[in-house]
């Protein structure tokens, strides 16, 4: 298991001129003496190897894309419910076409029934930003995306970006801001994972028939290999070992931070600064397509942030 940062209520950070609610993080006891585990100890590499690169230390994974392959990685251990986060630094200069995927999902493969929680980055020409997207899966079903432009640029530096789910919502957050909550309700609602763990992933590859203006921006292969880099993993989750039996922290117990009410919903500041991206840097939202929803989905009823 890697480092126990967990969250706690009420902190605020001043980012891009604007109030951030964030996550401050206290390292608990041992764990904040223990060794930092490398790449290698959390993940397997997907693809092929020789397109990932690691750090002298083996703190940041670097992998590359060219004309030939892309690559990726997987954890070895699934999780149900927690907090997830990691550091990227995207692929620079002329992107368009190259999407770099850090997201969770129940199977090995993109198997019909799939449970999944995406962060999608997709490329740009360039000087042009970068768009993230955001869905959410449940059995198989998704179409629940949602796109935004950055208040920074994603490849000068690394910036964190983190998934908390719990049985009460999925938060999405960039460098600790929420851009996007996918609320769960009272009744069961057929559109929220719940029961399945995940194992958390990413990847770089080529998806230059939909990813920059739908497709009619190609990549350049003369710019390549494209670079994604990785580093600061944390999952402070509900580790589900080998088997069919859960372990005792899927259960609602109220046990684990992630399992309480600060962590059920938004807080005020959390609610203002999602209001504020929903305002400022939204591209898309599926609650608003009528085209694609004549009636608008149940869970974009559950919201609590405002945009006005």
């Amino acid at each position: 298991m890697v480092s126990r940062a967990r969250p706690c209520a009420g902190a605020l950070l001043a980012c891009a001129a604007i109030a951030v609610s964030c996550f401050c993080f206290q390292f608990q006891g041992a764990n904040a003496a223990a060794a930092t585990p490398s790449f290698g100890d959390n993940f397997e590499i997907t693809g092929a190897e020789d397109h990932v690169k690691t750090s002298p230390d083996g703190q940041t994974w670097y992998l590359s894309l060219d004309n030939k392959t892309g690559v990726g990685f997987q954890t070895k251990q699934k999780y149900l419910f927690g907090w997830f986060s990691m550091k990227l630094k995207l692929v620079g200069n002329d992107s368009a076409g190259v999407v770099t995927a850090y997201y969770m999902c129940s199977d090995l493969d993109a198997a019909p029934q799939r449970d999944e929680l995406d962060f999608e980055f997709l490329g740009n020409r360039t000087g042009e930003p970068y768009i993230i997207q955001t869905n959410v899966y449940r059995s198989g079903v998704g179409g629940r995306e949602m796109r935004h432009s950055l208040w920074f640029d994603p490849t000068v530096d690394f910036h964190s970006y983190s998934i908390l789910w719990n049985p009460k919502q999925i938060v999405f957050f960039v460098d600790k801001v929420a851009i996007r909550e996918y609320r769960n309700s009272d009744k069961p609602n057929m559109f929220f994972p719940i029961a399945k763990p995940m194992y958390v992933f990413s990847s770089i590859w080529n998806a230059d028939d939909w990813a920059t203006r739908g497709g009619l921006e190609k990549t350049d292969w003369t710019k390549g290999p494209f670079i994604s880099s990785y580093s600061d993993f944390t999952a402070d989750a509900c580790a589900w070992a080998s088997g069919p039996a859960p372990p005792a922290c899927a259960a609602v117990t109220g046990d684990s931070w992630w399992d309480q009410p600060p962590a059920w919903a938004l807080d005020k500041g959390q609610r203002q600064d999602n209001g504020w991206v929903a305002r400022n840097l939204m591209i898309y939202d599926y609650c608003d397509d009528r085209k694609r929803f004549p009636t608008v989905p149940e869970e974009c009823a559950l919201r609590t942030a405002t945009t006005s």
